[in-house]
């Protein structure tokens, strides 16, 4: 299921790219969503490699408690270096921020998606 939706985030935000450059004509939305889309599928990263490590899937030999700390140590920073990303999208390539954002949502509009699709299959009394 996890790779349906990061595979249906992808077609979402290409989508979107293309219906937010073919509507404004201007090649700095598409860059905008598709900024979006990158910081969007490297938070899913960060977050998919914290929850295996504080659930044990990459132990590695390590103590509980050392791995905890480390891996906390691990999930901050990498927050931070999207955070500088995006400010580096915004600030210094002057990608549109209500663009970004709207390639953010490219996520929760694939989650919502893969929603619709678990229960088409189901059966309500």
């Amino acid at each position: 299921m996890i790779e349906r939706i990061g595979r249906d985030t992808v077609i979402v935000c290409v989508l979107l790219a293309l219906a937010g450059g073919v509507w404004f004509r201007t090649l700095a939305v598409p860059a905008g969503v598709l900024g979006g889309g990158l910081l969007i599928g490297l938070s899913f990263w960060a977050i998919w490699g914290s929850v295996d490590a504080f659930m044990g899937l990459r132990s590695g030999g390590e103590t509980p408690r050392k791995r905890a700390s480390f891996h906390l140590v691990k999930f901050f920073t990498r927050h931070g270096m999207l955070a500088l990303a995006a400010y580096g999208m915004m600030v210094r390539l002057q990608l549109d921020p209500v663009a970004m954002l709207l390639g953010v949502t490219s996520l929760g509009v694939a989650v919502a998606v893969e929603a619709v699709r678990s229960l088409r299959w189901r059966r309500f009394p």
